[in-house]
């Protein structure tokens, strides 16, 4: 369809989707058979962990944000760009473990309300805290995450859903370990228990 306004010519050749109730192609929780080699019970079961482990490792995510724009002090510098680091290290987590979600058949946790829902990890409050506060809270962050994967990671295993097994192991336990080491020095000598 084409109008004229004001000496200019309008084409209609887009327009949004008006019905916002639209049929889901697949519904959150379902599995949808995929020739994995993998038995439709392994892959639920590791979907249903993942996602989990989706959510947790989004408000981690998340909370490296919100420290990297909130962090103060005589180590602001050093603090500002390590929790950026760690954001994108997190990020490229987040989009993995999504990912494998998908491979297996399952849908993967997507949006804030969801994933705030879903989350063992403690609610951060909206203002701003001492840096030695926020590295306390992201270890405590990194300790449930890890705690989750290890136990995830022995389940896919024994499962037979190496796939899995090697991204918790390889990418999301020595990712987060690391940034544990990375973080818990800066708490050296501050009076902090690690």
């Amino acid at each position: 369809m084409t109008r004229r306004h004001e000496g200019a010519t309008l084409i209609e050749r887009a327009r949004p989707v008006a019905v916002h109730e639209a049929k889901e192609l697949q519904h959150y929780g379902t599995v949808a058979r995929l020739p994995i080699a993998l038995d439709a019970g392994v892959c639920a079961a590791s979907v249903e962990n993942l996602n989990q482990l989706l959510a947790d490792t989004m408000t981690l995510r998340d909370l490296y944000k919100k420290h990297h724009w909130q962090v103060s002090g005589p180590t602001f510098y050093q603090l500002h760009l390590l929790f950026d680091k760690h954001f994108d290290e997190q990020s490229e987590l987040v989009d993995a473990i999504a990912e494998r979600i998908q491979s297996l058949g399952g849908v993967s946790i997507a949006v804030a309300h969801d994933v705030a829902e879903t989350t063992l990890i403690p609610r951060a409050p909206r203002g701003r805290d001492e840096a030695p506060v926020q590295m306390a809270r992201l270890l405590h962050a990194h300790e449930i995450v890890l705690e989750e994967a290890r136990a995830m990671a022995r389940q896919a295993a024994a499962a037979g859903d190496d796939g899995t097994n090697d991204l918790l192991v390889s990418d999301v336990i020595r990712t987060n370990e690391q940034q544990v080491w990375f973080v818990a020095e800066h708490l050296v000598g501050q009076g902090a228990e690690r």
